[in-house]
């Protein structure tokens, strides 16, 4: 989906807002703390349930109120909407229902973000890396929400046989389970991770051409890829016993990304890492438009830091032949210049004091 109207009640430090945009390219400029990460904020949160920012809901809520509420109107007017109370409540509505989760209105809208915090990608360890390859298989592959599902209460069992020390037919019966689940999410991602790799060459042609051919992504499946799962855990049976939980499985996945064999932020500079983030998450949003399911949304946050006007300008020509809905933000002109499309077919906007106003083209 392309969000053409947002309404956005009590979030942080937003004034109440109800602004329509364009459905390919938004420019948002400000001074730092105007309400321009807050404004991507409630967009994220519009497709995930939390904040790329804070984990603290009542941070999100702006003060002397107890709840907010975010609301889109999609390209096909259908409407969403999430209302989040500082106690942790949830309200969800798509067109008017209310019978709905989380997981519903993601299947609508899918959210990316890229903000100078992202480089947890590469610092972050292997959980930020997990999140961002299941929210890429999450909409390309159909049935992997719900295979994620089955696999998650497997592992809880016999994560509580190995906490409770339960042997025989039961453990036996969940680490069976285990494996099969595992396996299935295994191939799975593991051709996901092939895909993501082959759709990563123009973008990384636009963006970094001179590394293009050096850089590799490498996926590890969570256990010794030449062995049985069956055999790792039977081999390692009184580690899992003494920790309490499963060490080795599909839960325990990685993608590690390398330069000429080196891994990657000990190569490339800040600018060229967030460069090759860029283009690793455009080459994700790409698979997702690709599936024919949702238009994906790429938020970026600061678009400033740590890149020149000739990075803006690789930036701007890979915009061109993006099949997504842009938000990007920058302090000012400057920034957005190489960026800025010569002819109409974008929107720009202003942020102060949390008040959105839209900028005439020419202004």
């Amino acid at each position: 989906m392309s969000i053409t109207k947002l309404s956005v009640n009590n979030f942080r430090n937003l004034a109440a807002t109800n602004n329509s945009f364009d459905e390919k390219l938004n420019l948002i400029i400000g001074n730092n703390g105007s309400g321009k990460s807050s404004l991507l904020e409630s967009i994220f949160f519009l497709g995930h349930g939390k904040s790329f920012r804070t984990t603290r809901i009542e941070n999100l809520v702006s003060k002397e109120h107890d709840a907010f509420v975010v609301s889109a109107r999609d390209d096909k007017s259908n409407q969403l909407g999430v209302q989040r109370y500082k106690d942790g409540l949830f309200n969800i509505k798509i067109n008017g229902d209310s019978k709905f989760r989380l997981s519903d209105l993601a299947k609508n809208i899918a959210v990316q973000v890229i903000t100078p915090e992202t480089f947890r990608l590469f610092f972050g360890g292997p959980k930020e890396r997990r999140k961002f390859v299941d929210l890429g298989l999450f909409h390309v592959e159909h049935h992997y929400a719900e295979l994620w599902r089955n696999f998650r209460k497997v592992l809880i069992q016999r994560n509580a046989c190995l906490k409770n020390r339960i042997r025989g037919q039961q453990f036996d019966y969940w680490t069976t389970e285990f494996c099969q689940y595992s396996k299935q999410l295994a191939d799975i991602r593991k051709q996901y991770i092939d895909t993501l790799s082959e759709e990563l060459e123009p973008w990384l042609t636009i963006l970094l051409p001179s590394l293009k051919e050096k850089i590799r992504l490498s996926y590890s499946q969570g256990w010794a890829g030449k062995k049985d799962l069956a055999d790792v855990l039977a081999e390692n049976n009184e580690r899992e016993l003494k920790y309490g939980h499963s060490l080795f499985g599909a839960h325990k996945f990685d993608v590690s990304f390398h330069c000429d064999k080196t891994n990657i932020e000990q190569v490339l500079s800040r600018g060229q890492q967030k460069l090759f983030l860029m283009a690793l998450t455009i080459a994700q949003a790409s698979l997702i438009f690709n599936s024919q399911q949702v238009t994906p949304i790429l938020l970026i946050d600061d678009i400033g830091a740590e890149l020149d006007s000739g990075s803006r300008s690789a930036l701007a020509t890979a915009i061109k032949e993006l099949n997504c809905q842009l938000f990007i933000t920058a302090i000012d002109n400057n920034a957005l210049e190489p960026i800025i499309p010569e002819q109409q077919g974008y929107k720009m906007f202003h942020v102060k004091h949390g008040e959105i106003t839209e900028i005439t083209q020419g202004e």
